[in-house]
């Protein structure tokens, strides 16, 4: 299990054997115990009999890509939090890989000291909410904000009594953005908050993912919730707030 330093057990999935060896011995020289598998359904078998810390999964593999692996992962309840490797010209399968529940991703080829400051952060967040993922808080709590009902403990949220089926990090960034609707959040606020990272990185998850919970914030033609700030970040408004 991870420790206070945030180092834990990673289990490495990767079908290329020069790359799974590579981050095998960089993690481990980075002080992580690292398991590996050469695909897909050998990584289910192993999480499944003695679950990781977390998951560093290459998104493309010939027996069962890693959006698969992801998908059978959320749908098992298994809350492991998943870093998934992508190529530059795969943006459809990180798409699909985020879509399926991957907490975040990397585009290859990547700096050794990125990913672990990465999964540095997955851990910790982890830590701080718990077993299972589950956010630390009043238990039974209830957070409502216009037609918007969260309960934290349970990771359940509704828009106009309905339910919203949420990944793991979209229900973190809603709950976030709820806490502090009507304040302007910056990206790197966001990233903070909800990814845990304390460094500097580049990258667009926090837009992909505010596109993601707007498509299913929206569904239906709904009115819009969250909205963009340009050269700012984010906001999330409730429809009152317009009048």
């Amino acid at each position: 299990m991870a420790g206070g330093d945030g180092t834990g057990t990673v289990l490495v999935v990767d079908d290329d054997d020069i790359i799974r060896r590579s981050l095998e011995r960089g993690l481990r020289l980075s002080g992580f115990t690292v398991r590996t598998a050469d695909g897909g359904r050998t990584a289910l078998g192993l999480v499944a009999d003695e679950p990781p810390d977390v998951v560093v999964l290459d998104v493309s593999m010939p027996d069962l890509d890693g959006s698969e692996v992801c998908r059978r992962l959320r749908e098992q309840g298994i809350d492991t939090p998943v870093l998934m490797l992508s190529a530059l010209d795969e943006l459809a399968d990180r798409v699909a890989g985020l879509q399926a529940g991957a907490d975040d991703y990397l585009v290859k080829p990547f700096a050794l000291e990125e990913l672990v400051l990465r999964l540095h952060a997955l851990l910790r967040r982890r830590t701080r909410a718990g077993a299972y993922g589950r956010p630390a808080g009043p238990g039974g709590e209830v957070l409502r904000v216009g037609p918007l009902e969260i309960e934290p403990a349970a990771r359940e949220a509704r828009r106009d009594g309905q339910p919203l089926r949420l990944t793991r990090r979209e229900f973190e960034l809603l709950e976030y953005l709820a806490r502090n609707a009507g304040l302007v959040l910056t990206r790197d606020q966001l990233l903070d908050r909800v990814w845990g990272y304390d460094f500097e990185v580049r990258t667009d998850a926090v837009d992909t993912f505010v596109s993601y919970l707007r498509r299913k914030l929206e569904e239906g033609g709904r009115s819009r919730l969250i909205h963009t700030v340009r050269g700012v970040g984010f906001v999330l408004r409730t429809p009152e707030a317009h009048r």
